[in-house]
């Protein structure tokens, strides 16, 4: 996409993902958090110490942070090691641009490549430009949640979205 590039994050690029999302769970429903995380948050993010804990960003030409992906622990046990579950954000500037069709097969490369068998992504509903992005970047839609999470004084329901990566032994 001209104009545009993705990259691994760095250090310097966290108070702009913490802006992103801080803009997310203060006026969506996208995220269940009711507050934004703190800067060790994403710290915690960027330095993974799983071979598949990722995060990307997508940047202008002037390197400025306009979105990110990130994948991350499904489940805490041992067994989910080569299941990581992704989630991506973009600023609303650059919504509706291609940047998302862009992201997040970069980072489900990156994911294969480091050897993750399977991604996992949770949208809350309703959330149709998520869902076709998923559908887009080979998620299977394969299950549904009525009313699991409550924020803005509303049940909201969940879909399970899931993509195969690679084949293991």
């Amino acid at each position: 996409m001209p104009g545009y590039a993705t990259r691994s994050a760095t250090e310097r690029d966290l108070s702009a993902i913490a802006s992103i999302y801080s803009h997310a769970v203060e006026h969506s429903h996208a995220t269940f958090d009711l507050e934004p995380p703190d800067l060790a948050y994403w710290t915690a993010r960027l330095d993974g110490q799983h071979p598949g804990d990722h995060l990307l960003v997508a940047v202008t030409e002037e390197d400025d942070v306009v979105g990110y992906a990130y994948s991350w622990s499904f489940r805490p046990r041992p067994a989910y090691d080569y299941t990581r579950e992704t989630s991506i954000y973009l600023d609303n500037s650059v919504r509706g641009q291609g940047i998302g069709r862009m992201l997040y097969p970069a980072l489900l490369q990156t994911m294969a490549i480091s050897g993750v068998h399977t991604a996992i992504a949770a949208v809350a509903l309703p959330n149709p430009s998520s869902e076709r992005l998923h559908v887009a970047c080979g998620f299977e839609k394969v299950g549904q949640f009525a009313g699991v999470g409550w924020k803005f004084g509303q049940w909201i329901d969940m879909a399970w979205y899931q993509r195969m990566l690679v084949n293991l032994p």
